[in-house]
């Protein structure tokens, strides 16, 4: 899929755009013939200490029981904890427990087809989030009628936002002036999907526009924050002054490889560039600061929202598409200060 470009002036429009379909999202889902008062609903996050993960269980519990009126006690919340083994664990236990539906950010997304059929043959419904199985596994939920969705943002999108926010920096990327954009490309999980898109169409926007691009280094930080300030640091110690873009596929990442830019003496937007994805509040803090080139909002309060509305959907017996995607929202020093406002 390409994913057209959205130019800086639109971002803003963007944002109001994903405000009020966030807002409306509750008006639209339609209760009646949904026992919120004894409906039970098991949820494992893959991992409890991650940024925006914890931002997502938090709008999706509070969404879940403040707008639709779920009571707080039927729901499971329950810490994958990095491994997978721990999580399918979790999930027989929803399974044993015979909740009604379960809502899983599973550790590997590789997983999913063994962990469908574990509920399928449970007869409870699942609603992936945030780490997307491959196209083959939801294919088969839409030709075996397994009641099975997944709920996400395309990260190609994302992947292409960061790119478009280094071509519409004053340089383009080419701090230097020597032809090409120089860059490193700090990865989050390589098995993610999320994290293979964004690689690869951070780098692709750039390509497209007929960039000339140099990869100084792609390496894994498991989307972590002292991963990715060590991996900058060694970078900016081995390359030095030719590294002209750092390309992170989290903010947590990119994060860290803020403090090791500024600990160089390197200052951000005058001889590097650096973006990330997510919108955490520091990131967002920190393109307002001018301290961050941009950072792509990775709309956690949309898609808790599409989340349960899914969930309530194979509550009532409905039919649900097997990809229910929501976009994603390019964050500049133009909308940064909206975008804050929304997220704090």
């Amino acid at each position: 899929m390409m994913v057209a470009p959205v130019m800086a002036e639109e971002t803003t429009e963007a944002a109001t755009e994903a405000a009020a379909a966030a807002e409306e999202t509750a008006e639209a889902i339609d209760m009646e013939g949904v026992d919120v008062e004894n409906a039970t609903i098991g949820i494992s996050i893959y991992q409890f200490s991650d940024n925006f993960m914890t931002l997502y269980r938090t709008e999706l519990v509070r969404y879940l029981t403040e707008d639709l009126g779920f009571k707080e006690e039927n729901i499971q919340v329950q810490d994958g904890k990095n491994d997978q083994a721990e999580q399918t664990n979790q999930i027989n236990n929803f399974i044993t427990a015979g909740v009604d539906v379960m809502i899983l950010n599973l550790v590997q997304s590789s997983s999913a087809p063994q962990v469908t059929d574990m509920c399928n043959e449970a007869g409870i419904p699942v609603v992936y989030i945030n780490r997307q199985p491959d196209e083959t596994e939801s294919d088969r939920w839409a030709a075996e009628g397994i009641k099975a969705t997944y709920v996400g943002a395309d990260a190609r999108q994302s992947g292409t936002y960061q790119g478009e926010e280094i071509l519409e920096t004053a340089t383009k990327g080419d701090i230097n002036g020597d032809g090409k954009v120089s860059y490193i490309m700090v990865q989050g999980d390589p098995e993610n999907i999320d994290a293979q898109n964004r690689t690869e169409y951070s780098v692709k926007a750039l390509t497209d526009a007929g960039v000339e691009v140099e990869e100084l280094l792609l390496q894994r930080g498991d989307w972590d924050q002292a991963k990715g300030q060590q991996i900058v640091q060694d970078a900016l110690t081995q390359f030095g002054d030719q590294i002209e873009v750092v390309f992170c596929n989290n903010d947590a990442m990119a994060l860290g490889a803020l403090q090791a830019i500024q600990a160089a003496g390197r200052t951000i937007n005058e001889d590097i560039y650096l973006v990330g994805v997510d919108a955490l509040v520091e990131a967002v803090q920190n393109t307002i600061d001018g301290n961050y080139t941009g950072t792509v909002f990775n709309d956690h309060f949309s898609q808790a929202q599409t989340a349960a509305a899914m969930a309530v959907k194979f509550l009532k017996g409905e039919e649900v598409d097997p990809i229910n995607m929501v976009d994603y929202v390019k964050v500049t020093e133009a909308n940064a200060a909206e975008i804050l406002e929304k997220i704090q």
